[in-house]
C-alpha cells in the first residue's frame, strides 16, 4: 500500500517517528486480533459450511462481535492520550501559565504529547515578550502624559488661581462671591489634574518605594470612592526590583479601581506579606462578586503577572466578594539575584 502523492509506503520513512509508531501500534493490535480469531476458529470444534447453515450464523456474529469489541478495547487504550490532549487543547489559555499534558506510558503518543508541550512553551514565551514590550510602551506613554499633565496643564492652572486671586483682591465686593467660585472650581480642576497625573505615573513609588505608594494608593482610593481600605503590609519586604515593584502597584492599582466600579462593596482589604517564601500579593473585598469571565483589566493583570514569573488567581463566588491574590515565587533568590 503506497501514498498516491509521495509514492511512499504508508506510516513508511518518509513518515514522523510518533506517526510511524501509532501506525505500527495500530497494525499489530488489527493483527493480533485477527490472528486470536483465526486461531481459535481453527483449534475449535465449530465449523462452517459452504453454504452456510442457517444455525452456523450465530455463532459467527458472536465471533465477528468478540473480535471488534476485543479491537476496539485495545484502540481504546491505545488511543486514550489523544482524548487529553484535545481536552487541554480546548482550554489553553496562554495567559495562564503552566497548563501541560504530563507524560503518558503510551510511548508511541509521548513524542506528539511532547511536542505539543514544547510548542505551549515557546507560544508563552513569545506571548511574555511581546506582552513586555507592550506594556514598557504603555508605562513610557503614560509618564509622557504625567509629565505633559504636571508640567503644562497644572502649572497653566496655577497661574490662572494666581491672576484670579489678584483679580478678586481688587474686585468690587458684589463681584467677589462669583469669582471666588471661579478660584474654587479651578483648583478642584488642578487637584484632579494631579491625580491623574499620579496615577498615571505613580512618583512615590519611584522616590518613597513600595510601602509607601501602597500606603497612599488606599489613601487615595478610600478618599475618591468613599470605601475604607483595611492596609496590611509588611514592613521588612525583601528587596524588589523596579519591574517587580512597579508589576505590584498597578495589579493593586487595577484591582480597586474595579471594585469601585463593579463590586457593590462596603470595604476592602489589601495585603502584602511573605508567605512559604513567595510574596503574596492580596486584594479583596466584600461585594457581589460572581465574576465569571476575564474582563480587559483582569487579562492585563495577568500580563503583567506573566513579566515576573507571578500566578494571578481570581476568586469570585456569586454574593461573597472577589479575591485577587498575586504569588511571586522564590522571593529570597530574586532578593539576592538583585
Amino acid at each position: 500500500m503506497t501514498d498516491r502523492h509521495s509514492g511512499e509506503p504508508a506510516g513508511g520513512a518518509g513518515a514522523p517517528p510518533a506517526t510511524r509508531a501509532l501506525f505500527r501500534r495500530v497494525v499489530a493490535i488489527n493483527g493480533l486480533v485477527f490472528a486470536a480469531g483465526t486461531l481459535v476458529l481453527a483449534l475449535s470444534p465449530a465449523t462452517v459450511s459452504s453454504p452456510i447453515v442457517l444455525t452456523e450464523v450465530p455463532v459467527l456474529l458472536v465471533g465477528l462481535a468478540v473480535m471488534l469489541a476485543a479491537n476496539a478495547l485495545l484502540l481504546r487504550r491505545s488511543l486514550a492520550p489523544l482524548e487529553a490532549l484535545t481536552t487541554l487543547m480546548q482550554r489553553v489559555d496562554l495567559l495562564r501559565t503552566g497548563d501541560r499534558l504530563a507524560g503518558s506510558g503510551n510511548s508511541d503518543l509521548a513524542h506528539l504529547i511532547g511536542t505539543f508541550n514544547a510548542m505551549l512553551d515557546r507560544l508563552e514565551a513569545e506571548r511574555s515578550a511581546s506582552s513586555a514590550h507592550a506594556l514598557a510602551a504603555q508605562e513610557g506613554e503614560r509618564q509622557r502624559i504625567a509629565r505633559e499633565l504636571h508640567d503644562e496643564i497644572g502649572q497653566s492652572l496655577t497661574v490662572v488661581l494666581l491672576g484670579l486671586k489678584r483679580v478678586v483682591d481688587r474686585a468690587p465686593a458684589d463681584l467677589r462671591e462669583e469669582l471666588h467660585g471661579v478660584q474654587e472650581t479651578v483648583r478642584a480642576s488642578l487637584d484632579e489634574v494631579r491625580q491623574v497625573a499620579r496615577r498615571l505615573r505613580p512618583g512615590v513609588l519611584e522616590d518613597l518605594g513600595l510601602h509607601s505608594a501602597l500606603s497612599a494608593l488606599s489613601s487615595d482610593f478610600s478618599q475618591m470612592s468613599g470605601l475604607p481600605v483595611t492596609k496590611a503590609v509588611e514592613p521588612d519586604l525583601p528587596g524588589l526590583g523596579g519591574d517587580v515593584e512597579l508589576v505590584l502597584y498597578r495589579i493593586a492599582q487595577e484591582s480597586l479601581t474595579n471594585i469601585a466600579r463593579h463590586a457593590r462593596a462596603t470595604r476592602a482589604e489589601l495585603s502584602l506579606a511573605v508567605e512559604g517564601g513567595g510574596l503574596t500579593l492580596r486584594i479583596t473585598d466584600d461585594g457581589r462578586g460572581g465574576a465569571v469571565k476575564d474582563g480587559a483589566g483582569i487579562r492585563g493583570m495577568r500580563e503583567r503577572a506573566l513579566l515576573i514569573g507571578a500566578r494571578l488567581t481570581v476568586d469570585s463566588p456569586p454574593g461573597e466578594g472577589t479575591r485577587v491574590s498575586l504569588v511571586i515565587p522564590d522571593t529570597a533568590n530574586r532578593s539576592a539575584s538583585t
